[in-house]
């Protein structure tokens, strides 16, 4: 079998195609892996690094507002769908699959021309414009949260799927993670994150929270800041790590983090969906704190899907104190049926079996 992948700008488009080509490889290791990204994107470094053959194309996006760069972005979509058309002619794929971003739009359009079987996936609640433009030209959408399938009218055929992450997650290693960490077994986690490059609201919550924590807490508290933030993290409260003796640990980043994921109790984090895939693989109890500076607010929209759930609590960044939040994570870490009635739901709208079920669609398409 010969995939062609794409997808580009974020991780959050790059990694769950990344992870519907391993499962295909894993299940036919013969199959061939084919990604076409942009030429400035994060996947022009991630995707070679995974051991998959890279292609670039130049693309742009449209700006909301009237623009006479608007035109160049026409002639790059142009250009781009003739360097596609061309490649996928070489490569000759049985699918071509789209994971978002404006790269996407050129190949799939390119593919669907050249009577390829398409199919775009959407990570979060509410789908980007590209996905949008695209799914009348897929011959199948999937979506990541039940409900996403009222957004793709267009396309002749929705499923729901679940978000591939969850499935390659899910093998994590909790033990190897306490053990990496020097934490006891029988030691509740709280993990604050901001993502793999932090966040800069979250890094002045994790600072602000530092004094509020006591040696006598029931649970452990791990920081991942993010490199960029990490220096300037421990400089401010170096003396208060010291303090607690070993109950607040400082990391810039944890190589294998689902592993810390799996062996938490309770995550604070930003509302991603890659991230809400892997929290509900593992049934991890979440605070929510949505990004604002993103596309339609799309992360607030995927943590209102958790609340509704009840697999998650959320706090909007402008609504963050540090005294509130401590308080309620002691409340939820104590003798508290709500905990695990979080854990619970975040179980029970997991999708594990994500990659199996888009693999499963894949060869349909294919026959």
């Amino acid at each position: 079998m010969k995939i062609v992948l794409t997808g580009g700008g974020t991780g959050g488009h790059i990694y769950p195609a990344l992870a519907i080509g391993r499962y295909c490889q894993q299940q036919e290791p013969n199959t061939e892996l084919l990604y076409i990204g942009s030429d400035t994107g994060l996947e022009r470094d991630i995707v070679p690094k995974a051991g998959v053959a890279f292609e670039a194309i130049r693309v742009s996006g449209f700006r909301r507002k009237v623009s006479l760069s608007n035109l160049q972005t026409v002639w790059h979509f142009v250009r781009a769908v003739s360097r596609s058309k061309n490649l996928l002619r070489r490569f000759k794929p049985d699918v071509v699959i789209g994971t978002g971003g404006y790269v996407c739009g050129p190949v799939m359009y390119a593919a669907a021309q050249l009577n390829i079987p398409t199919m775009i996936h959407e990570q979060n609640v509410l789908p980007g414009l590209t996905n949008r433009f695209l799914s009348r030209y897929a011959d199948v959408a999937a979506v990541s949260f039940p409900g996403g399938e009222k957004y793709f009218t267009k396309s002749p055929k929705v499923v729901y799927t679940g978000n591939p992450r969850a499935s390659e997650v899910i093998h994590a290693n909790p033990v190897a993670a306490r053990e990496r960490l020097g934490i006891k077994n029988d030691v509740p986690i709280v993990v604050f994150v901001g993502g793999s490059r932090g966040a800069r609201a979250l890094t002045e919550l994790m600072i602000a929270m530092a004094p509020l924590w006591q040696v006598e807490e029931t649970f452990q508290v791990v920081y991942v800041t993010g490199a960029p933030y990490y220096e300037t993290t421990v400089t401010k409260i170096q003396k208060h790590i010291d303090k607690l003796k070993g109950k607040l640990i400082v990391v810039p980043y944890v190589d294998q983090f689902p592993d810390l994921l799996a062996a938490s109790s309770l995550v604070v984090c930003r509302s991603g969906a890659s991230s809400i895939a892997e929290l509900t693989a593992f049934g991890i109890p979440s605070i929510q704190v949505p990004s604002p500076n993103v596309t339609n607010n799309h992360q607030e929209a995927n943590a209102r899907r958790l609340v509704e759930a009840g697999a998650a609590e959320m706090v909007l960044e402008r609504d963050l104190h540090a005294i509130n939040l401590s308080m309620r994570i002691r409340k939820l870490m104590g003798v508290s049926p709500e905990l695990l009635k979080m854990r619970e739901s975040a179980k029970a709208i997991g999708k594990p079996d994500s990659a199996q079920v888009i693999y499963e669609l894949i060869r349909e398409m294919k026959k």
